[in-house]
């Protein structure tokens, strides 16, 4: 979301029930489907969407014809389903481990387990968090304030709220379906799916840059959402990169090869690391305002468990009751136990053995330490700017230089030199769980607020998003497999590189744990993407200050402009001007609120649909044992289709966006 919303006045809507068998069930088939839409996009675009609002309309939509709908449990629906969003983001860590070469696969009941107990555990840390960064915090949660808009008028009585729920599902599904169909159509290779062109600054050496446009509605929509400053602030940092950086680094270059073998080269061996300092540095700056709220949040939570403890526990408003901390502490106690016994198995196969309790005894205090922090920092990014930009990506950098930097100097000096590759893996084990504890509780506070705004039961979502958790971490190995038998991850052994999934963060997190423990990691270009960073904060700062907070450039989103592959970032830009342009037309309509609203919803049908067609293309290459099973034309119409799918790319999104200008009007 570009800016926060206010919430608007609503008539009281009753809660009524909230943790129903038929909730549940339908909040897990939603987590289901979303969780492997987000798998793919994650593994192509290095993004993954919010599901909270197209799961409540959804749920809306379908439960209407059920008597005894209720807010509350349209609510838990969503909380469920909003795992997908985030859980999901596990795979900015764990396809690293095939990329280095040391899982050929993804070993479905350690995947599954690194995914629940880390989720869970990320339930547990966010719950003393919320009295200091939702109850009691100005934070505007934009997204958590959508959904409860959402929610409100859905379930708001008259048939204008029927109609609402009917035309957010038709956006949805319209969105779905277009992108789905262009999906399929880019299959064929009747269209080609890019417009790139890479081409020497300089005459006199190998200095490069390029331009390259992928035709994607889930980019395209990926903009709508971020908003207009989020994307000028990604585009800031692809122009740093390409019209910069890897310029003046390619010049350096010697010797002869294709032009565009030496930017990407450039950009991916040395440029991403400037990236990679700048989001480190942007995920550090929030923690200068955590201090007061985390205690005061903590202080909070041991208040209320010495109330229940004097029996009074009656006494605490029903929307005050969150899993009491004892509860909390058994819980995470429980998840602890055998995640150690995940980390001496992966000890004992690496050949670690000798070091068992260093390892088991210091991976624990890392995974405990670090993940109360990553919760932290996600928790309040989540209410500033949302938990689609939260700074996931920054968080994994943080932690797995951490693990990374302690294993170099405490553990390797006590191996031999061949245990590196196996050091390496073990800080991506470590990683990986951290990093799950991070996603969930990215999004758990904004779910929280979210109930906060139509009088939920705290403890009620808390063990919602558990059951989300355990749903999500079903099927998210399962659909990683697939994917890395159909297409395989860029650089990982025997890969292809012209079908391969950029995995952007994966491959990023891995390269600075290789780099870290084998000693050959470039600080130099991490030093001064920290400076990038840092001159970031000054001007965003400044910039926020001197309009009253109406232009920003987030530091974070300038590093992903950076490190995110230019195929990703520049339709991402496109789609955020297309989403300014399209709220500022929706000013104009009749129901300006309610146009914008379905605007969301139509980028989020078109996330879904062309990442739920990217997960069945990828079973039909696995099962048909083709490559491009589909393809109809041969590269000699490359020119042609490279035109018609640009034209129809343009003309579907404008027919698009004035479809949904015309809902309402007509309305």
């Amino acid at each position: 979301m570009s800016s926060p919303q206010t919430p608007t006045s609503h008539p009281p809507v009753a809660l009524g029930s909230e943790l129903t068998l038929r909730g549940i069930v339908l909040g897990i088939l939603i987590t289901l489907v979303f969780t492997a839409a987000n798998v793919y996009f994650g593994l192509k675009a290095g993004l993954t969407f919010a599901t909270s609002i197209p799961a409540a309309v959804i749920s809306m939509a379908l439960l209407r014809r059920f008597a005894g709908n209720s807010i509350g449990e349209t609510n838990i629906v969503q909380t469920i389903a909003s795992s997908a969003g985030t859980l999901s983001s596990i795979i900015f860590v764990l396809p690293g481990l095939v990329m280095i070469g040391w899982w050929t696969g993804f070993p479905y009941w350690v995947s599954v387990t690194i995914c629940a107990l880390g989720g869970v555990l990320g339930v547990m840390y966010s719950i003393p968090l919320r009295r200091a960064l939702v109850t009691n915090s100005p934070l505007p949660y934009p997204e958590g304030v959508a959904c409860a808009e959402v929610l409100k008028v859905g379930h708001a009585d008259g048939e204008a709220a029927g109609e609402s729920s009917r035309q957010g599902l038709r956006a949805i599904v319209m969105g779905s379906l277009v992108s789905a169909g262009f999906a399929v159509v880019i299959a064929t290779k009747i269209f080609i799916d890019k417009i790139a062109d890479f081409f020497r600054v300089s005459s006199h050496s190998n200095s490069a840059s390029g331009y390259d446009f992928n035709l994607s509605f889930a980019l395209l929509a990926v903009g709508h959402l971020v908003g207009l400053w989020v994307g000028l602030a990604i585009l800031v940092g692809a122009l740093i990169a390409w019209g910069g950086a890897v310029p003046y680094l390619s010049g350096l270059v010697e010797g002869s090869g294709p032009i565009q073998d030496i930017a990407r080269t450039v950009w991916s061996k040395q440029v991403r690391f400037l990236g990679a300092g700048a989001i480190g540095v942007a995920a550090l700056w929030t923690l200068v305002k955590l201090a007061r709220p985390v205690f005061d949040g903590l202080h909070g939570a041991l208040m209320a468990n010495k109330v229940r403890k004097a029996g009074q526990g009656a006494s605490l408003p029903r929307t005050e009751r969150d899993i009491p901390i004892g509860t909390v502490g058994l819980i995470t106690a429980a998840c602890l136990l055998p995640i150690g016994f995940m980390l001496s198995h992966f000890i004992g196969g690496a050949g670690l053995g000798d070091h068992m309790a260093l390892l088991v005894v210091g991976g624990l205090v890392y995974i405990v330490l670090m993940s109360f922090f990553v919760a932290a920092v996600c928790g309040y990014m989540a209410g500033l700017i949302g938990s689609s930009n939260s700074p996931l990506s920054g968080v994994g950098i943080l932690v797995v230089l951490g693990i990374a930097l302690l294993l170099a100097f405490v553990v390797k000096p006590l191996l031999p030199a061949t245990a590196g590759q196996a050091l390496v893996a073990f800080a991506l084990f470590v990683t990986a769980v951290v990093f799950a504890v991070a996603t969930i509780s990215n999004d758990n506070l904004q779910d929280l607020k979210t109930g906060q705004l139509v009088d939920a039961t705290p403890w009620r979502q808390q063990v919602a998003l558990i059951i989300g958790v355990l749903a999500g971490a079903v099927v998210i190995p399962p659909v990683l497999d697939l994917l890395n038998k159909a297409y395989g991850f860029a650089g990982a052994p025997g890969a292809n590189p012209a079908t391969a999934l950029a995995a952007p963060q994966a491959a990023l997190i891995s390269a600075l744990a290789k780099g870290v423990i084998q000693g050959d990691l470039n600080w130099n270009l991490i030093g001064i993407g920290a400076l990038i960073g840092v001159t970031a904060i000054v001007v965003d700062e400044f910039l926020k200050r001197s309009s009253r907070g109406k232009v920003y450039l987030p530091p974070l989103a300038i590093g992903l402009g950076i490190y995110l592959p230019l195929n990703s970032t520049l339709m991402i830009v496109v789609g955020a001007v297309a989403g300014w342009y399209f709220d500022r037309r929706a000013e104009r309509s009749a129901k300006p609120e309610a146009t914008k609203q379905l605007g969301v919803l139509l980028a989020s049908g078109m996330i879904v649909g062309e990442s739920l067609i990217g997960v069945i293309l990828a079973a039909i290459v696995v099962f048909s044992g083709q490559g491009e099973p589909l393809a109809l034309v041969g590269d000699s119409f490359h020119t042609a289709s490279k035109w018609l799918g640009g034209l129809a790319f343009a003309g579907l999104g404008l027919l698009l966006y004035r479809r949904l200008l015309g809902m309402n009007a007509k309305a």
